[in-house]
């Protein structure tokens, strides 16, 4: 009797053991809330540019109004993505991922309300955008990490596909606000334009409420982790050896000093540049040193936190290898949106919809390359993990504006260029960005120590305000006359030459991505 109940207990843990694993069933709150979330995002975004120009920005002479409006505009962008450090932060230490997200939804529902009352007060409408910089920036970083805690080692497998669903719904919301934004903002004007976003994203947080009993809630414990990163990094770099120098900490001083020096330079660069060049140099430093000393933190801290310390130094490296993406990435709503206003197209079509092509391919190719490319690579013996996936994405975005060089050096040639053109570049842009950001998503939860999936998540969110300081500073060089003259002499216009050096950038750091990607090893840091 006992031997059959022992044959059945085994043969039931064997079929438990090859159960197909199963979706989390809070899975569609989140995605859903995505979506609403995005709509609100990128309606806003979408038309600030041009509502910047045509609008806010009308005191400005027009010649130095698109310089204006595309400055804004990435400082804005800047803004969103550097607030990510602060909500991984508080989630982290304090409040829990849930919560975090919960209270920085209302701050920004309240930016939306701003924007939409503020239409033509420039410091109200200043304070919607950082309203919304810190509301959208804050919850970026936790809500697909969020994802990542409702899904153990059990259903790790399913974790991928939704991680693709989350980016499809990102751009199925980018989607219709792309298209329908700039009609609404024609036909009714700014304050219903800006509000329509407000109401979605306050839906957004309703529906993010409604999960609340289901969700798995991970508790914060970077704060009494007596070895998390930056306790085992303080270590490393203060710790000393009998006979030995402090070279990491001397190394670290240093870019705590140039980083005080960025500070200083505030009224000739302009506060945003300065504190975003202060903060990359602060980083740089500070992991160099951190990373040469890190062998002292031993002893002191266990051997799984130092490497998790060495883990996070090595992702921030593949993280600096792809600002120059988002410097690209990020410039069709700015540069290619101007772009388009040089090009012909039907009266009733205007620039700003075309940024509608982004997320609608990608709606396509998510499910393409899930489907088809990637089973037919694999049969080939091509195997794309998600380095080699994010190398190649980086690449196609210099390629995707070296056509767009192309097309502005027909229209500086005076010749009558159909917005149909910008389909090719728009195509290659977004297939580089499905490898390289819906992929990143992912990777970065994956390669994250257990106790720093949000702050790792805004490390990588972080490499969007990095490419959009490249973007600011390229803007101030060519103000000067130096640069400007030998622009001149190359014979293309501006415009042409940042293109053609963007695209140089960015097939620059693919090429710097696939090198150091070879001796990286892929992590599996999922719950148990």
């Amino acid at each position: 009797m006992s031997q059959t109940t022992s044959t059945v207990s085994a043969a039931g843990a064997g079929v438990a053991a090859t159960a197909a694993p199963k979706m989390p069933s809070q899975i569609p709150f989140i995605i859903a809330n995505e979506g609403c979330e995005r709509f609100s995002f990128y309606g806003m975004r979408n038309i600030l540019t041009v509502f910047l120009m045509t609008s806010l920005l009308l005191a400005i002479p027009e010649p130095l109004r698109k310089g204006e409006a595309k400055e804004i505009f990435h400082t804005f962008v800047i803004g969103v993505y550097f607030f990510p450090l602060l909500g991984g932060w508080l989630a982290d230490r304090f409040f829990g991922k849930y919560n975090t997200i919960l209270w920085l939804s209302l701050v920004y529902c309240a930016g939306h309300a701003c924007l939409a009352i503020f239409e033509d007060n420039l410091r109200g409408f200043y304070t919607g955008l950082f309203l919304i910089a810190l509301g959208s920036g804050g919850i970026k970083p936790l809500v697909s990490s969020f994802i990542g805690d409702q899904f153990d080692k059990t259903n790790r497998s399913l974790a991928q596909k939704v991680f693709d669903a989350f980016y499809w719904i990102i751009n199925f919301g980018s989607f219709f606000a792309s298209l329908l934004m700039p009609i609404f903002l024609q036909q009714f004007g700014a304050s219903v334009a800006f509000g329509i976003p407000g109401v979605l994203m306050g839906l957004a947080t309703l529906i993010f409420w409604s999960g609340r009993r289901r969700y798995v809630h991970v508790a914060p414990t970077a704060a009494k982790d007596p070895h998390a990163f930056l306790k085992v990094v303080r270590t490393a770099l203060m710790a000393r050896r009998d006979g030995e120098g402090r070279p990491g900490l001397i190394i670290a001083i240093i870019g705590a000093l140039l980083a005080i020096g960025s500070l200083a330079m505030s009224p000739q660069w302009g506060f945003v540049i300065a504190f975003c060049f202060a903060l990359v140099l602060g980083m740089l430093f500070g992991g160099v040193g951190a990373w040469i000393q890190l062998p002292r933190a031993r002893g002191v801290h266990p051997d799984e936190a130092v490497e998790g310390v060495r883990t996070v130094l090595r992702l921030l490296v593949l993280f600096a290898l792809v600002t120059p993406f988002w410097s690209l990435f990020d410039q069709k709503a700015s540069t290619w949106v101007l772009q388009a206003d040089q090009m012909s197209k039907p009266v009733w079509f205007q620039s700003s919809m075309m940024q509608a092509l982004n997320p609608a391919l990608v709606m396509i190719l998510i499910p393409f390359n899930n489907l088809v490319l990637y089973p037919m690579l694999e049969r080939a013996g091509v195997k794309l993990n998600a380095l080699r996936r994010m190398g190649a994405g980086i690449a196609l975005s210099g390629v995707a504006w070296i056509v767009v060089g192309g097309l502005q050096l027909w229209i500086d040639g005076g010749q009558n260029v159909s917005i149909v053109w910008q389909v090719l570049p728009y195509a290659l842009l977004t297939l580089g960005e499905v490898l390289v950001s819906a992929t990143g998503l992912e990777f970065a939860y994956s390669q994250a120590p257990l106790a720093m999936k949000g702050v790792i998540t805004s490390f990588w969110n972080l490499s969007v305000t990095i490419g959009n300081l490249w973007v600011l500073v390229a803007n101030a060089s060519v103000k000067g006359e130096a640069v400007t003259g030998y622009i001149k002499s190359t014979g293309t216009s501006v415009t042409a030459f940042q293109m053609f050096f963007f695209a140089g950038f960015a097939l620059l750091a693919a090429l710097l991505f696939a090198w150091y990607a070879k001796g990286y090893q892929l992590q599996n840091r999922y719950r148990d």
